[in-house]
């Protein structure tokens, strides 16, 4: 996981590799809201294959001819897998549109419950996820998950260091936050030029020639040469190209380029970068006792309030009991410091970057600015077990949502995991 260098369990990792085909990552949401069975929106309980959430409630809304912002869903779940989850279509008030629903035919979709309820469903609704996740490829299966197993019980006590997963850097392309740390540097042609060009050798031959025609300065030539999947630079040449024949390129240019992305992706780079220095920050937090109160920690209960004016010893207790946990910083402009060493640590992190909260304003483009928030640096981990089967090490368990199951895969097998 990019920029996450500690572990806190010490047995060798048993290796192997995931996701080798679809069906051997299964995901399945742990609700917050189970629906009633009456009331005016129809929920769905999906079971997806190779599929995104979004592609799927798209399809939904598109055969139903309703609007997408009727359909909710609680979270994100991986393409790569199968997963389970509710979707939920709001004012589906008559039996017949109930009919509607029941006869729809989603590509890779199965509908397994088809339910009435009162609320909407919102994106956060959910309370974890449910893991089943195949380890193929060892050397030795029942040796694996008996380290699996020692492995998963400590996590059960400890918890699993929070680290964001590399689905928030991209790959094999890892270059989002290295846009968001342009533009915390205050670089919008640093940002641009980053994102449409530096070829890379992870990626095909003609996308590093587009590239690298871009580095060259040949902007039509650049555009040419995209192949279908580079749609967003597509989306940004064309505005710098409009722009070069007005003459110089300047921050406006690159700022327009900007502009042309969706905005979710544009608040994904300073996210990202947010990201990659909150794993580093939980690295060393991690080092001093992921399970231990340090004094000077900024501490969260479940619900993400601060705890205040709490002994050590009780903040210890609440800790030990996953009542509360410490914190890292997602750094921003408006984001407090630990006190303390861990403090020190978080301030030490910005000088070796030489960046300053302040430069999370992004004065250029403040709307892809951040004010920064404390997260949690770990995350509780339950209903673990690692059983052999013929292929390989079953590995089960159930996590907070908003965690990745790949930073509880990374003390199993102890190697870089996607």
């Amino acid at each position: 996981m990019l920029n996450a260098n500690t572990y806190v369990t010490s047995q060798k990792g048993i290796g192997g590799t995931i996701r080798n085909q679809y069906e051997d990552f299964y995901v399945e949401e742990i609700p917050e809201i189970i629906p009633e069975g009456e009331g005016p929106n129809v929920y769905v309980w999906i079971e997806k294959l190779g599929r995104t959430t979004l592609d799927v409630v798209l399809d939904i809304a598109r055969d139903l001819h309703v609007s997408r912002k009727r359909m909710g869903f609680a979270g994100m779940k991986d393409k790569k897998a199968i997963t389970r989850q509710w979707i939920c279509i709001a004012n589906m008030d008559s039996e017949e549109q109930l009919r509607q629903v029941e006869n729809l035919d989603i590509y890779k979709t199965d509908f397994l419950k088809i339910v009435r309820g009162r609320k909407k469903l919102r994106m956060g609704q959910l309370k974890g996820n449910k893991f089943k996740i195949l380890i193929k490829d060892l050397d030795d299966i029942e040796e694996s998950a008996d380290i699996a197993n020692e492995v998963l019980a400590q996590l059960e006590t400890t918890g699993v260091p929070n680290y964001f997963g590399w689905q928030r850097f991209g790959k094999p392309r890892t270059i989002t936050h290295l846009v968001g740390k342009a533009l915390v540097e205050n670089d919008l042609e640093k940002a641009v030029n980053t994102y449409i060009g530096n070829p890379q050798d992870d990626e095909s031959e003609d996308n590093q020639k587009a590239r690298q025609a871009y580095d060259d300065g040949n902007l039509e030539e650049s555009l040419e040469l995209m192949s279908k999947g580079m749609r967003y630079e597509k989306m940004m040449i064309k505005e710098l190209i409009r722009d070069s024949k007005k003459g110089e390129l300047t921050d406006k240019s690159y700022m327009n380029a900007l502009h042309a992305l969706p905005k979710p992706l544009q608040r994904m780079f300073v996210h990202a970068y947010q990201s990659y220095l909150f794993n580093e920050a939980v690295s060393n937090r991690v080092a001093m006792g992921i399970d231990k109160y340090v004094e000077g920690d900024i501490v969260i209960d479940p619900e993400e309030n601060i705890v205040w004016d709490k002994t050590p010893e009780e903040y210890q207790e609440l800790i030990e009991n996953f009542e509360a946990n410490p914190t890292c910083p997602l750094f921003g402009t408006k984001v407090p410091f630990a006190g303390g060493e861990v403090g020190e640590m978080e301030k030490g992190i910005l000088k070796k970057y030489g960046i300053t909260k302040e430069d999370f304003e992004v004065p250029k483009m403040p709307r892809l600015g951040s004010h920064g928030l404390r997260r949690q640096m770990r995350f509780k981990v339950w209903d673990c077990s690692a059983t052999p089967t013929d292929e390989g090490v079953l590995c089960e368990f159930s996590i907070d949502k908003g965690s990745y199951a790949t930073a509880v895969l990374r003390e199993v097998m102890k190697k870089d995991i996607i």
